[in-house]
């Protein structure tokens, strides 16, 4: 029981406290052993005044804790181990209010619930949904409701909390207005004979399915710069290439997402540098470290193993013509189709795919390239733009690469995605017009219409975005981490331990940008003490150190990769026209493989100083191996020709 009592430091008279002199708020979500405040506001203008510097003495068990009133106002913070009661007492005032603290525990059923009932029923809105209500109903119930009252305010919540504040997020309504702009622009320039010309200009080169996937693999690798913008052009481009080479959506939808993150995250000029830097730095400044966060990333990728083995391993499959698991079915049965567009396979808007070209519309290439051309180079330009630094590019100690890399570390890059996908939609406004292709009315129908074969992803964008809040809320991520970290462990094994649980968190979450916020200053001090009381030699610290940056960030990507409820998975569902579900389910077994290969053959073996230049090559070959043994080849069937 707590017990409070006014302790006047001055030695002035205090005014009798009266019921309503004090008020305290407690917040609506209290966690089992996360710090919790109490806002104490002294309400009455005299008491305040007298109260002025004064402490608040609050008794909590046998300890005491004072709490200072500034401007009649104090904060308490306590951490609730159990169920409590919390009272106050002085005058005519009395307050006592029971706590009963959410386990920490429950905080891994939301996402855990979501992504079993998507893995199980194949259907993504109602898992995501089901998550939600199950974290909404927990926190009503322990907030005082019995479980029936719980389940309906869980309900309420979901629509007047969750999905609110997911929307009204900068970061999330620009993803929306950008993934809506590029549905448009594909759609008009569908219309417009600019993706038929495509078509037939990639045919001279995708005459076959190893051509076509190896076009995808390298349009992901070439768009390097961002996941996002990466996941929606290559897949709406090369969609309609694949389609004709009768490879499967699942394995356009597979190439897609795995040259996005993979690429953007290593990448020394991407929009992901400056998180990982600013990342990088929050962990650093704990330990007090005098290293450049730049350079500390630098020497982490001779240890990002995963990025650079998936970006190899689908060279393997692609040219070995095979495949194994889940995915193989995908592609035989799509080598069989007669349609890839028939069937249940995709349950993402088909309105895209249905558009079908007029005759008489010639079909010229530059009309779907000079726009894709514009959100790419238009995204750089944007980039540029909105980090520029004088002071940066004044300094002649700088060399070119960082100036380069610290400008779109600063940049804002959802501002340059939307200055670029809004460029593109006028760009091919203006070329279907002045070629006299479609009138303004089709042309405005047809922006339209992209609008609404992108509103079904939006969905699930904001019902993904609301778990991860709920996530966050309930601290997820801290329980998983913290899981983790009860182990006693060698500090050999500190950097695999750290990249299955960033998969983990990123996997429970959806989020690698939210796992690396979160495991960058948890993991990087911890680390850092781990090999210090092992009694460690500062270099091979360091080697660890690096070892354990590179897998906050790889096994962010890989938990990415494989979770359902991960926007740039849904992004790359949405833009290859393939069922979500079906997407994790065949991506699933591929990506585990590599992160296995890394683990083993990679994190481990670096650990223990072995070379980079020996533990890259032989990652390789046992992933050769792997597609050797594994693989079977696809084109044992017959593919019908239309």
């Amino acid at each position: 029981m707590f017990l409070g009592v006014f302790s006047p430091l001055k030695g002035e008279e205090t005014p009798f406290v009266q019921q309503d002199d004090i008020a305290i708020e407690f917040p609506f979500i209290i966690i089992q052993h996360i710090p919790f405040s109490i806002e104490i506001e002294i309400t009455d203008p005299e008491l305040a005044a007298a109260m002025e510097g004064d402490d608040l003495r609050l008794k909590i068990g046998n300890e005491y804790e004072d709490v200072r009133i500034l401007n009649g106002k104090g904060t308490a913070t306590f951490t609730a181990r159990g169920k409590t009661e919390i009272s106050f007492s002085c005058d005519a005032f009395h307050f006592a209010k029971g706590i009963t603290p959410v386990p920490l525990w429950m905080s891994i059923l939301p996402p855990l619930i979501a992504i079993l009932i998507a893995l199980v029923f194949r259907e993504v809105y109602s898992a995501l949904f089901a998550g939600l209500l199950v974290g909404t109903t927990i926190l009503h119930f322990y907030a005082g409701s019995n479980i029936f009252i719980a389940l309906f305010q869980g309900v309420f919540s979901i629509a007047d909390t969750y999905l609110l504040e997911a929307m009204f997020n900068r970061g999330h309504l620009s993803i929306i207005i950008f993934s809506m702009l590029i549905g448009a622009m594909v759609n008009l320039i569908t219309r417009n004979g600019g993706m038929k010309g495509v078509v037939n200009l990639l045919s001279k080169y995708a005459n076959n399915d190893k051509s076509g996937q190896f076009i995808t693999w390298l349009m992901g690798i070439i768009i390097f710069f961002d996941d996002y913008a990466n996941t929606l052009v290559v897949g709406n481009t090369m969609r309609p290439v694949t389609d004709r080479l009768k490879i499967s959506r699942e394995k356009l939808a597979y190439l897609v997402d795995s040259t996005a993150a993979p690429i953007a995250s290593i990448a020394f000029v991407t929009t992901w540098i400056g998180a990982e830097l600013s990342y990088i730095q929050d962990g650093i400044d704990v330990i007090g470290l005098d290293e450049n966060a730049y350079m500390i990333f630098f020497n982490s990728l001779a240890y990002s193993f995963y990025p650079f083995f998936t970006l190899v391993f689908i060279l393997f499959i692609i040219f070995r013509g095979v495949d194994f698991g889940p995915m193989l079915k995908a592609e035989r049965k799509a080598r069989q189709a007669e349609d890839q567009q028939t069937g249940e396979q995709f349950s993402f808007s088909n309105e895209l795919d249905k558009l079908e070209v007029d005759e008489q519309v010639k079909a010229r290439w530059f009309n779907a390239v000079i726009p894709v051309l514009v959100i790419i180079f238009g995204t750089l330009a944007g980039l540029i733009s909105t980090g520029w630094d004088p002071e940066i590019w004044n300094d002649e100690n700088i060399a070119f690469g960082r100036k380069i890399s610290a400008t779109i570390g600063n940049a804002d890059s959802y501002t340059a995605l939307l200055w670029a996908s809004l460029s593109s939609v006028l760009v091919a406004m203006l070329l279907t017009l002045s070629q006299r292709i479609l009138s303004l009315k089709e042309s405005i129908d047809s922006l339209i219409n992209g609008f609404r074969t992108m509103l079904t992803a939006v969905l699930i964008l904001i019902l993904a975005w609301s778990v991860a809040l709920i996530t966050e809320h309930m601290h997820t991520a801290t329980f998983i981490s913290n899981s983790m970290l009860e182990m006693s462990l060698s500090p050999y094994f500190v950097p695999a331990i750290t990249f299955i649980l960033a998969g983990l968190v990123s996997f429970s979450t959806g989020s690698s940008w939210g796992t690396m916020a979160i495991l960058y200053p948890l993991m990087l001090p911890a680390t850092w003490l781990i090999t210090q009381d092992y009694g460690m030699e500062y270099d091979t610290s360091m080697l660890i150190f690096y070892n354990v940056v590179a897998c906050v960030l790889t096994g962010s990507v890989l938990g990415d990769h494989c979770s359902p409820i991960s926007d740039t998975t849904i992004l790359s569902s949405l833009a290859s026209s393939c069922n979500h579900i079906e997407h994790v389910r065949t991506q699933l077994p591929y990506a585990l493989t590599v992160g296995t290969v890394t683990i083993l053959a990679g994190t481990i073996p670096a650990a223990y100083g072995i070379s980079s230049y020996i533990l890259f090559p032989a990652g390789l070959i046992i992933l050769f191996i792997v597609v050797l043994f594994l693989g079977k080849k696809v084109s044992k069937i017959q593919v019908h020709s239309s």
